[in-house]
């Protein structure tokens, strides 16, 4: 006997999660075409290794290996279908477009370490060549061939499609596209065909097909069973320059880098955003590929104190709409102040206390809430500004001196040194009235002489 738990919720194992997946993706008819085409092409891979076996040929084997890589592009479709049934959850806030993402990713890696693997057996059958058996080795090519065309053409795989447009063309493509250009100026009609760039999955299928026809012709003519690891490098070569820009255009993708076709368009629009009505700045923005076609960012704008928040945050969306599908703005008000400034110790050497007189004066009275430079209410709360400067002289109240030639009749000040301690707290003095008075602040009246050297002379 055990504990009944009424409002438990039941854990599912990984395969049982995985399995309802599945499920919710195999519900939707237009994923039994591509389940049909799955199963069609592991049993073509099925036969396509027994045909290696037998016949002993790697460059069949290199070729094999495109075969699997549209078995890897036939499940990358069905998580794009799966990626479009998902809402965004809690955990996944801006969906699960990076799924397939990180799908185009996974698929063309392996197709590149299937190539280096190619050219590690290559390099080895170099040193010693095998016996190669050429009785299903055209049968072979024909049925990979056909079955990869078949399968590219028949399925509208939205991943790949994407990326083999959006990603630099491969070194294959561009000899082509040079070829293509020589043979459309011959014969213009099949510039739609050739032009501006071909497939690039249609393309390394037809030219791996062609370097395995010629190896069968050269093996059957002269019985030159070398030329089968050249194939087989050739064909490797071919699949590591394809898949490669694949790679890296998603890998970008996956590191949240900005496109950069689009950075033009985003710098426009940031400057338009700058010119709005109440906007002072545009600052923290990033921008990123959220998934193929989808373009994500963040940015904060920092608004006049007395300027609508809602109204400009509704004016820079509708601006970076347009770009940036999925945004995130963070609008703040301009809440800066400059704090009082306070008093700061005064150097030993900066005056010489014994040539001067210092007139003690009443300071003047200030309110509490004021600051005593701007004379606007302080708020203790608020964050320090955003630039404040140490500038020498406003840090120090001002005191003032008294020249010891003059001697103002009539005032009834005090004369006679006071203590150095008593500098800083002295308040804003009240200059005297007269003709002959030498009232100076405690800067203007600074002696040059800051101090005496060992022989008593005084310094510059």
């Amino acid at each position: 006997k055990g504990t009944i738990h009424l409002f438990r919720k039941s854990q599912r194992s990984l395969v049982g999660k995985l399995t309802h997946e599945f499920r919710l993706v195999a519900a939707d008819r237009r994923s039994w075409k591509i389940l049909l085409f799955g199963a069609i092409n592991l049993i073509c891979i099925g036969l396509l290794l027994m045909w290696c076996s037998s016949t002993n040929s790697i460059a069949l084997t290199a070729y094999t290996y495109l075969t699997i890589f549209d078995l890897f592009s036939l499940i990358t479709c069905l998580i794009s279908y799966w990626v479009m049934m998902k809402k965004p959850s809690p955990v996944y806030s801006f969906g699960f477009e990076r799924f397939e993402v990180l799908a185009v990713f996974a698929s063309t890696v392996l197709a590149q370490l299937g190539a280096l693997f190619i050219l590690k057996e290559s390099a080895e059958r170099f040193l010693e060549q095998p016996e190669i058996h050429t009785g299903r080795l055209l049968v072979g090519t024909f049925v990979a061939l056909f079955f990869n065309l078949f399968t590219m053409l028949s399925i509208k795989n939205k991943p790949f499609a994407y990326v083999s447009e959006a990603a630099s063309t491969s070194w294959l493509q561009e000899h082509v596209a040079d070829l293509s250009r020589s043979i459309c100026g011959i014969i213009p009609g099949l510039s739609s065909i050739f032009l501006p760039r071909m497939n690039p999955f249609v393309l390394i299928d037809i030219a791996g097909a062609l370097a395995l026809c010629i190896t069968y012709m050269l093996i059957e003519i002269n019985n030159y069973f070398a030329v089968d690891t050249a194939s087989a490098i050739a064909i490797a070569l071919m699949t590591f320059g394809t898949m490669y820009p694949m790679s890296v255009y998603s890998g970008k993708v996956l590191l949240q880098t900005t496109p950069p076709h689009v950075i033009g368009q985003l710098d426009k629009l940031l400057r338009e955003v700058s010119t709005l009505d109440g906007v002072l700045e545009v600052r923290n923005e990033h921008f990123w590929t959220l998934g193929f076609g989808t373009l994500a960012g963040s940015v904060h704008v920092r608004i006049r104190r007395d300027a609508n928040e809602q109204m400009v945050l509704a004016h820079v969306t509708n601006r970076l709409y347009t770009l940036v599908s999925t945004l995130t703005v963070q609008i703040f008000k301009d809440d800066w102040i400059r704090p009082a400034l306070s008093s700061v110790p005064i150097a030993n050497n900066i005056l010489n206390l014994p040539d001067h007189h210092i007139v003690p004066m009443p300071s003047l009275k200030a309110a509490d809430n004021l600051n005593p430079v701007t004379s606007t209410p302080a708020k203790p709360s608020s964050p320090p500004p955003e630039f404040s400067f140490n500038t020498p002289g406003k840090n120090v109240s001002p005191v003032i001196l008294l020249n010891t030639q003059t001697k103002p009749y009539g005032l009834g000040f005090n004369h006679g040194s006071a203590p150095y301690s008593s500098v800083l707290n002295q308040g804003l003095g009240i200059p005297g009235m007269g003709a002959a008075q030498g009232f100076r602040t405690g800067f203007a009246n600074v002696p040059s002489r800051y101090g005496t050297n060992a022989h008593s002379q005084p310094r510059p």
